[in-house]
């Protein structure tokens, strides 16, 4: 017996039109780039390695470097703002890389009562 299947175009079109709505559904949902997002991690200028630093856009090895010869002479960050302080970092690479920087808060200084 030879049975032949037959399936309706119209179906089929109507049910990758489904699929594709759902999708899109799906994602302006999550709205847009939050998977992207939750795996972006701030490179901290007072606790990053020459090797994190360098991997910011136009940064590289040599004002990695000069970044931490900053931080160390300097007693760290206070604010992503003092990286303009460091030679070779100017306005427009900073507003470049400000979105994926932080300045970690300085632990409190004990009090001569605490020692």
């Amino acid at each position: 017996m030879n049975v032949k299947h037959y399936v309706n175009p119209l179906s089929l079109i109507l049910a990758v039109i489904l699929l594709v709505g759902l999708h899109a559904a799906t994602a302006a949902a999550e709205g847009p780039g939050t998977a992207v997002k939750a795996k972006v991690k701030k490179v901290d200028l007072n606790q990053a390695t020459v090797e994190e630093l360098a991997a910011l856009p136009g940064i590289g090895i040599k004002k990695a470097e000069a970044i931490i010869e900053y931080r160390e002479s300097h007693n760290d960050f206070n604010s992503v703002a003092d990286l303009k302080k460091v030679k070779g970092i100017g306005d427009k690479l900073f507003a470049k890389i400000e979105p994926m920087i932080q300045v970690s808060s300085k632990a409190p200084a004990l009090s001569p009562s605490a020692k």
